[in-house]
């Protein structure tokens, strides 16, 4: 998979994730509290990957392990919104793994002989 298609899905995953909050949190009181904590930082993550900016990939994945914590946090404690959770996790660990592909083919590439 090359960067474009890389950024390309890591966008939709960012777009998904916040869609998901919007859906998830829409009947909440804390409503504003909701859009600026869980809604917008996907959403500005999503437009600084879109601009291909490399900051934005690198907070996408360090933010995609608090949204890890909290899907696992959410699924073993609200049965009644387990589903929205599991959906949270799968998405986190598809931006992390997401951000993740550069580094790892920089750290395990062969060597090359000299």
């Amino acid at each position: 998979m090359n960067r474009r298609t890389r950024d390309l899905v890591l966008a939709a995953s960012l777009a998904l994730l916040a869609g998901l909050y919007a859906w998830w949190f829409r009947a909440d009181r804390h409503l504003l509290a909701v859009a600026l904590v869980f809604v917008a930082p996907p959403l500005l993550l999503l437009l600084g990957v879109l601009a291909q900016r490399a900051a934005a990939r690198f907070w996408a994945g360090v933010l995609a392990l608090f949204w890890f914590s909290h899907g696992v946090m959410s699924a073993w404690s609200h049965r009644d919104t387990a589903l929205y959770a599991w959906i949270e996790i799968v998405l986190a660990l598809l931006i992390v793994a997401l951000v993740s592909v550069p580094g790892m083919r920089a750290r395990f590439a062969a060597k090359k002989a000299g």
